[in-house]
């Protein structure tokens, strides 16, 4: 779960974020990518110079740039709370992870304006109307390269509006994100299979084809395998396999392939360790050859799901459905 904040100067922002994080969310704000391009040009990081600056990142960069660099920093396994989103741009560009919702922290002007003056600091204005005229200026900006608040404000999908104690504040919030906590999805069976037979796939060390597969039975993961020069025997990547290494067309030469396919690997591990897979679901990356078809039926494995489509199948799709092992396709995004 990723929940963004975003609001007016003296909304609450930091006491929203303070909270999240004691909640075990770990903190990001859009405004530390602004800081880092701050102290590497030596500027002061006051305001203006970071309204200059982020205006000049998303001119440069694209009206997402500080969204897309906060994102390479995020994992799906964790929770985060972001600060400082002032973009439409920006928010569009978190919602791409799937997981992502922007929380509005808003409260009447004269409440944020005594906020931020009891805040002190450089950034304290020195009257009301000066206070107004500032946070106009900044509210809509000059386009897609400049902080829009307002039409970001308008995609938040839930706004507190924090004019009470600091515990009214922190109750909302436990509020909200309890309940988006508990809409976030977990990936069905099938793609939690397919999903790990990828992440296998970066152990292959074939150098034409990067192919993984996992073998199930009663939602348990008995075997896996990639594809690969044989044990023992030289990596492909190390030169171990000379079809591979000289870049022979795809569908060519495959008499000259010494890999092992990951199917084939898979099936063979498991016998290897004396785990029996009678009856078991396959999940591979690519649907099966036909040597490794014929392999799948007589180890009586009963189904196979695959991502994506192996050029040469219609033969290998016709044995397996002559012989009654289930196929289905599985797409990932």
């Amino acid at each position: 779960m990723i929940i963004g904040l975003t609001g007016a100067n003296g909304s609450g922002k930091t006491a929203a974020a303070d909270h999240l994080r004691k909640k075990g969310f770990e903190f990001h704000s859009l405004s530390d990518e602004i800081r880092e391009e701050s102290a590497r040009l030596k500027l002061e990081p006051n305001r203006e110079n970071l309204i200059q600056q982020g205006n000049r990142l998303r001119a440069e960069f694209g009206p997402a740039v500080l969204a897309e660099r906060i994102k390479r920093k995020l994992r799906s396994d964790r929770h985060y709370v972001i600060d400082s989103i002032r973009s439409p741009y920006e928010v569009e560009s978190l919602r791409e992870t799937g997981a992502f919702r922007l929380l509005h922290l808003d409260a009447p002007r004269a409440v944020r304006f005594e906020r931020v003056c009891a805040r002190g600091g450089e950034r304290a204005p020195a009257s009301f109307a000066e206070f107004v005229e500032q946070e106009e200026r900044e509210m809509e900006g000059g386009g897609a390269a400049h902080q829009q608040l307002r039409a970001t404000w308008r995609k938040a999908d839930e706004t507190i509006v924090n004019a009470g104690s600091v515990a009214e504040l922190q109750a909302n919030i436990d509020s909200i994100a309890g309940g988006w906590l508990m809409q976030v999805k977990r990936p069905d069976w099938d793609e939690y299979f397919m999903q790990i037979a990828r992440i296998a796939t970066l152990r292959s060390n074939c150098m034409k084809r990067k192919v993984a597969a996992v073998i199930v039975k009663d939602r348990r993961i008995i075997s896996t395998g990639y594809n690969g020069t044989p044990r023992g025997v030289k990596n492909c990547n190390e030169g171990g396999c000379p079809r591979c290494n000289s870049f022979a067309d795809s569908g060519t030469a495959l008499g000259d392939c010494l890999c092992s396919h990951a199917e084939e690997n898979a099936i063979v591990q498991a016998a290897y360790h004396g785990i029996g897979v009678r009856g078991a679901t396959l999940y591979t990356t690519f649907s099966p050859c036909l040597i490794c078809t014929k392999i799948i039926i007589n180890a009586g494995i009963e189904e196979v799901a695959y991502n994506l489509d192996y050029p040469l199948n219609e033969v290998a799709r016709g044995l397996l459905a002559e012989a009654g092992v289930k196929v289905r396709q599985i797409h990932l995004s």
